[in-house]
C-alpha cells in the first residue's frame, strides 16, 4: 500500500472513525482502525462489534492495499503532523506502516487486515431516506432519556418505528418518555419496528453536519443490524432484542391543570433550582396558582432545598388553565427535556401531585415528554 493523503482529511477521518474504537476488547485487532484503498479513494473503519463506522477520504493511491493501526497512536501522531500531506507505506512482511508529513518519520507496527471483522455491505436500493435536519432533531428530542442502565437494554435503546410516511422515536428510563414524531419525504413498503441503541444514534447525530445531504437507512433483513450512510460515512449497529414497553399506556389521556410559560424562563428557574437540587435527589417543587378568571395572568413558583446549600425559590409568570396544583419533578430531568424544545412558550400538562406530567411545546404537535412526580416529603 502507497498512499499521499491530506493531513487534515485523515485526521478528520480519524476523529469520526475513532469513536467507535474498541477500548476494552480481548481482541487486539479491535483497538486498531482498518486502513485500505478502495476504488481510488481511502476506507478507514472501526468497530467495538456493536458499532461500527467506516468513512472514506480523497487520496492519491500509488498502490493499493490494506493494513489495521493502533487507533490512538495513529490519531495521536496524525494529529501533531504539519497540515500537508502525509504519505503511507506498507512493508507487507513486516506489516509496518511508514507515516511521512514534512520533516517527520515514523514507523508504526500494524496488524493484517485480515484479523479485521468484515463490516457489512448492504444494499441500498430499498433503503429509507431520512432528512439530516429533521432526523437530528428527532434524535436529540428523544435520545436523552434513554436509560444507561444495563440491567435493562431495551430501555437503552430509542425505538424507531416507520410506517407509510410517518417516522416516529421514543425513549424512556423509567423514571421519564420522550416521544418524537416526523414525516418522510417519500412512503416506505414495509412498516419498520426496531430498537436502535442510544450510543449509535448519538454518533450517527455527531458525523450527520450537512443539512442538505440525506441520510439514507438499511435494515437487512434477520441481520439484526441497522446502515445509516450519509454522505462519505456510515454507521452500522447492532439491534437490541426485545420488547419495547408500551409507552401510550403511560401518556396521560387528560389533565386538570394546564399552565403556559416562557420555554426560556422556565428553563432559566429549572437550572438555578439545579444548583441547590444537585445536593440532594435533585427535587423542585413546583407551585402552580390557579388563576383568578379564564386565561388570566397567573404565577408558577419553582424552589428547591439542599440542607448544606439553602435554598432557591423563583417565580415565572404563566397562564394557567384549570385548577393550581404542588408537584415536585426530578429537576435535571425537567432541565433536559426544555433544553430540546425549540417554541418560545411551552405547555405543563398536570393532574395531581402524584401523576406523571407532560411537557409540550406551544404549537408543535410531534413533541411530548413524560415526567414521572417525585415523592413531596
Amino acid at each position: 500500500m502507497k498512499v499521499t493523503v491530506l493531513q487534515e482529511n485523515l485526521a478528520r477521518g480519524l476523529s469520526i472513525v475513532s469513536r467507535a474504537v474498541s477500548s476494552r476488547s480481548t481482541l487486539p485487532v479491535l483497538s486498531n482502525i482498518l486502513i485500505a484503498t478502495d476504488e481510488g479513494r481511502l476506507r478507514l473503519s472501526s468497530t467495538n462489534l456493536e458499532l461500527g463506522i467506516t468513512c472514506w477520504i480523497p487520496a492519491r493511491i500509488d498502490e493499493n492495499g490494506s493494513t489495521t493501526v493502533p487507533a490512538r497512536t495513529f490519531s495521536d501522531l496524525v494529529n501533531t503532523l504539519p497540515g500537508d500531506q502525509v504519505q503511507l507505506n506498507l512493508d507487507l512482511k513486516t506489516q509496518n506502516l511508514h507515516v511521512q508529513g514534512g520533516s517527520s518519520n515514523n514507523d508504526i507496527k500494524c496488524i493484517d487486515a485480515q484479523e479485521f471483522p468484515p463490516m457489512p455491505t448492504p444494499e441500498m436500493k430499498d433503503a429509507v431516506q431520512l432528512n439530516v435536519a429533521d432526523f437530528k432533531e428527532m434524535i436529540q428530542q428523544v435520545v436523552f432519556a434513554a436509560s444507561t442502565d444495563e440491567a435493562r437494554p431495551v430501555l437503552m435503546g430509542v425505538l424507531m418505528n416507520v410506517e407509510k410516511d410517518k417516522v416516529t422515536m421514543a425513549a424512556a428510563d423509567g423514571f421519564r418518555l420522550s416521544v418524537r414524531k416526523g414525516q418522510l419525504a417519500q412512503s416506505v413498503k414495509d412498516t419498520i419496528n426496531i430498537i436502535i441503541p442510544a450510543r449509535a444514534l448519538n454518533e450517527l447525530a455527531r458525523v450527520a453536519h450537512d443539512p442538505e445531504e440525506p441520510i439514507y437507512m438499511v435494515v437487512p433483513k434477520q441481520r439484526g443490524q441497522v446502515l445509516f450512510r450519509v454522505k462519505d460515512v456510515e454507521v452500522v449497529s447492532q439491534l437490541i432484542e426485545g420488547t419495547f414497553p408500551d409507552y401510550h399506556q403511560i401518556i396521560p389521556r387528560n389533565y386538570k391543570s394546564r399552565t403556559l410559560v416562557s420555554t426560556a424562563a422556565l428553563l432559566k428557574a429549572c437550572k438555578q433550582a439545579e444548583i441547590f437540587a444537585r445536593e440532594g435527589s435533585n427535587v423542585a417543587r413546583l407551585d402552580i396558582k390557579q388563576s383568578n378568571g379564564e386565561m388570566q395572568p397567573s404565577e408558577v413558583e419553582i424552589s428547591a432545598t439542599s440542607e448544606e446549600t439553602g435554598k432557591n425559590e423563583t417565580i415565572v409568570e404563566a397562564t394557567v388553565d384549570g385548577s393550581g396544583v404542588l408537584i415536585a419533578f426530578n429537576v435535571k430531568f425537567l432541565r433536559e427535556a426544555l433544553e430540546v424544545i425549540k417554541t418560545p412558550n411551552v405547555a405543563l400538562e398536570t393532574t395531581a401531585q402524584n401523576a406523571p406530567g407532560v411537557v409540550k411545546p406551544v404549537g408543535d404537535e410531534n413533541f411530548l415528554h413524560v415526567i414521572m412526580p417525585m415523592h413531596l416529603g
